[in-house]
C-alpha cells in the first residue's frame, strides 16, 4: 500500500472512532458537544494518529488499542489548534480552509471545547482494556501528559509567544519546536511502541531519535511552506508566520539553508531507523513525505 493510501486509512480510522464517540448520547450541553466535535474534525492530515498506527503495526500491536491511542493523541493535537486559533493566541479565522472553532461557536465555547478534548484524551486511554500490561498503559498516560504539558507542547507554545518580535538563535528556535511540535509527534511514535508486547528500551531509544528528527523536519518544512505555498494549498493565510513577526528557519538560515536543514534532519531520521530490528520502511517513507509535502 502506498503512503498516501496509508495516511488516508489512518485518517478514516481515527475519525470513525472519534465520530462514534460524539454520536453517542453524552451527559452534557448541546453546543459544547457540537463545538468539541467540530474542533476535532478539522480536516487535518492526522499525521500523529498515522504515526501511532504505523509504529504499532510495525511492532505487532492490537488494532483496537491503536484506535484508542490514535484518537487520544488527535484529541490533544486538535485541542491545541482550537486554542492556538483564538484571538489571544494566533488570532486565525481559518483552519485548513474552514472557519475556526471560535468563529463558528464563539470564544467561550472554543476554550471549553479545547479543554474537553484535552481531558477526553486521557479518559480514552484510562478506560480502555489494552492487550498489554497495566504498567505499559500507565506509561502511555505519562508519555502523553509529559508531551502535552509544560515540558512539552504547552512549554513550546509559551516559548514561541515569548520569542515573537524578538531576535533569537537557531538553537533557541529548535528548542521551541522540539517542545511545541516535536514532543507530540514523538509521543505518537512512543504510544505506538508501548502498545506492543515486544517493546524494548533499545527500540524506544532509536524511535525517540527518529521522532526528534522528523519533529524538527516537520516544522522546518512548515516554515518553508509558509513562504512558498499559497493560501488555498495551505488552508490558512500564506505568510501568516512572517506577518506575526515569528522567527522561522527561512528567516534565520535563508531559504536554501532551511531546505538543507530539512534534508539533514531527514538523513538523521533514516539513520535512526537503520538501527531498529523491525521493518521500518513505512516510517522511512513517512519521514521522506514530511520534507517533500506541499501543504
Amino acid at each position: 500500500m502506498q503512503l498516501k493510501e496509508q495516511l488516508q486509512r489512518a485518517r478514516e480510522d481515527v475519525e470513525a472512532h472519534l465520530n462514534r464517540y460524539f454520536e453517542q448520547p453524552l451527559n452534557t450541553e448541546k453546543n459544547i458537544k457540537e463545538a468539541t466535535h467540530y474542533g476535532v474534525l478539522n480536516g487535518g492530515k492526522r499525521l500523529r494518529p498515522y504515526l501511532v498506527y504505523a509504529t504499532g503495526r510495525m511492532m505487532g500491536a492490537d488494532k483496537a488499542d491503536l484506535d484508542i491511542l490514535a484518537a487520544a493523541i488527535e484529541c490533544i493535537h486538535s485541542y491545541s489548534l482550537v486554542h492556538d486559533d483564538l484571538p489571544a493566541m494566533d488570532d486565525d479565522d481559518l483552519r485548513r480552509g474552514r472557519p475556526t472553532c471560535h468563529i463558528v461557536y464563539g470564544e467561550a465555547q472554543a476554550i471549553l471545547a479545547g479543554d474537553a478534548l484535552q481531558t477526553l484524551a486521557f479518559d480514552l486511554i484510562a478506560n480502555h482494556q489494552f492487550a498489554v500490561s497495566a504498567s505499559q498503559q500507565v506509561k502511555m498516560i505519562a508519555s502523553l501528559s509529559k508531551a502535552s504539558g509544560i515540558e512539552g507542547m504547552v512549554g513550546g507554545q509559551a516559548l514561541d509567544i515569548e520569542a515573537t518580535d524578538k531576535e533569537i538563535t537557531v538553537a533557541q528556535l529548535e528548542r521551541i519546536h522540539q517542545l511545541k511540535t516535536g514532543a507530540l509527534l514523538n509521543c505518537a511514535i512512543t504510544l505506538g511502541a508501548l502498545s506492543a508486547k515486544s517493546c524494548d528500551e533499545h527500540t524506544l531509544a532509536q524511535l525517540n531519535l527518529f521522532g526528534q528528527a522528523i519533529g524538527l523536519a516537520f516544522q522546518v518544512q512548515d516554515d518553508i511552506l509558509d513562504v512558498e505555498a499559497d493560501t488555498e494549498t495551505l488552508g490558512k493565510p500564506q505568510g501568516s508566520d512572517v506577518a506575526a513577526n515569528k522567527a522561522t528557519y527561512p528567516a534565520l538560515l535563508g531559504m536554501a539553508g532551511a531546505k538543507q536543514k530539512a534534508q539533514d534532519l531527514l538523513a538523521q531520521a533514516h539513520q535512526a531507523l537503520e538501527a531498529i530490528d523491525y521493518d521500518t520502511s513505512e516510517l522511512a517513507s513517512l519521514a521522506s513525505y514530511i520534507v517533500e509535502r506541499n501543504y
